[in-house]
C-alpha cells in the first residue's frame, strides 16, 4: 500500500455488480471500507470479505445531501458507483454525484467518480446527458476528483452476458438490435483494479479521466455471437433492421419492454475507448478477453451443464 492511501474509503454502490469488486480488493489492501448503501441489507454478504473490524455497511441515499455526508464523515477517499439506466436518471446519475461530490470535498482528499464512455452533457440519449451533467456536478465541486468512465462491463453477476445467454437458451432465433454498433466490453475484476488502484494511489491518477475497455472492440452481432459461443447455444442470430427496432423502442415504457426509447437512442452510438484516452495501460493492466472468463459462470444455460461442449450461433444472414 502506498503511503498516501487512505485509512477508510467510502465506497457508495460497494454492494452492486462493480462495488463487489472493489470493495475485495480494497478490503485486500488493508484499507477499511464503508459501503454506503441505499439498501443496507444488500451489501451484507460483503462482511467475510473483511478483518474484524475492517468493513462498515450503512444506509446512504445519494438523493439525501445529510445521509451522504454522514456516510463520508471520516473518510479519506470517496468512491462513488451509484448509477441507473432509465428512471429518475438525472437525480441520481447528476443531482446524485453533486450531492457525493461536494460531502467529499468538505473532508476527503481523494473522490474517484464512475461515469461512462459516451457522458456529455448534451449526448443524444438522456442516459449520456445525466452521466455528463454528473461529471460536471463532480468537477464542480471536487476538481482533482478522478474520473473513469467503462465501456460494458461483464462479469459472473451481470446483467449483460447472463441476460443475453438466457434468451439465446429460450429462442429458437434470436433477432440482433443495433447489430452493427460497437463496444469494448471490460471484464469487471479489471475494471475493480484500476478504480481500486486510483484510489490507492492518489498521487498518480488525481485529476485524470480515464475510458476503460476491454481488449476486443465488438459489434453487437459479434457480442452475441461470442455470448452464445461461451454459453454452448447454437440459437440462430438475424440482424433486427433498424426501423423495426426504432418502432418497438417507442413501446419501451410498457411493462417488460426490451428495449426503452433512451437505449435505442444509445445504441445509434458507438461505445469504445477513444483514440487518445487514457485507459487500463496506464494502471498496468493487461485486460482480460470475454472469451477467457464467460464460460466459467455462462456454463449452467449449456444443455449438459457447465462441462458440456460449446456450440457456435449460426447466422441467418
Amino acid at each position: 500500500m502506498h503511503n498516501s492511501s487512505p485509512r477508510l474509503v467510502t465506497v457508495f454502490g460497494g454492494g452492486g455488480f462493480i462495488g463487489r469488486y472493489v470493495c475485495e480488493m480494497l478490503l485486500k489492501s488493508g484499507v477499511r471500507v464503508r459501503v454506503a448503501q441505499r439498501n443496507a441489507k444488500a451489501a451484507f454478504f460483503l462482511q467475510p470479505l473483511g478483518g474484524m473490524g475492517q468493513l462498515d455497511i450503512v444506509r446512504s441515499d445519494v438523493g439525501n445531501p445529510a445521509s451522504v455526508a454522514a456516510a463520508v464523515t471520516g473518510a479519506d477517499a470517496v468512491i462513488n458507483l451509484v448509477a441507473i439506466m432509465g428512471g429518475a436518471m438525472l437525480a441520481v446519475n447528476a443531482t446524485g454525484a453533486g450531492n457525493v461530490a461536494a460531502a467529499a470535498a468538505a473532508g476527503a482528499t481523494t473522490l474517484v467518480h464512475i461515469s461512462a464512455i459516451g457522458a456529455d452533457p448534451h449526448g443524444a440519449s438522456r442516459y449520456s446527458q445525466s452521466k455528463g451533467d454528473g461529471e460536471a456536478a463532480v468537477r464542480a465541486a471536487f476538481p482533482s476528483a478522478t474520473i473513469i468512465r467503462p465501456s460494458l462491463v461483464f462479469g459472473p453477476e451481470d446483467q449483460l452476458t447472463n441476460r443475453f445467454a438466457g434468451l439465446l437458451a429460450m429462442l429458437p432465433l434470436y433477432p440482433v438490435i443495433a447489430p452493427r454498433t460497437r463496444f469494448q466490453p471490460v471484464y469487471v475484476r479489471d475494471l475493480a483494479a484500476a478504480i481500486a488502484a486510483a484510489t490507492l494511489d492518489p498521487a498518480k491518477h488525481r485529476a485524470l479521466t480515464y475510458e476503460i475497455g476491454g481488449p476486443q472492440v465488438m459489434t453487437m452481432r459479434d457480442l452475441t455471437a461470442a455470448i452464445g459461443s461461451a454459453a454452448g447455444q447454437s440459437t440462430g442470430l438475424v440482424d433486427m433492421p433498424d426501423f423495426a427496432a426504432s418502432l418497438m423502442s417507442r413501446f419501451g415504457f410498457l411493462p417488460l419492454a426490451p428495449l426503452t426509447r433512451d437505449q435505442w437512442i444509445s445504441l445509434q452510438s458507438d461505445n469504445v475507448v477513444g483514440a487518445t484516452a487514457l485507459g487500463l495501460a496506464e494502471f498496468g493492466i493487461d485486460p482480460v478477453p470475454l472469451a477467457a472468463v464467460a464460460p466459467e459462470w455462462l456454463g449452467r444455460f449449456r444443455k449438459g451443464g457447465r462441462f458440456a461442449a460449446r456450440a457456435t450461433p449460426r447466422s441467418m444472414n
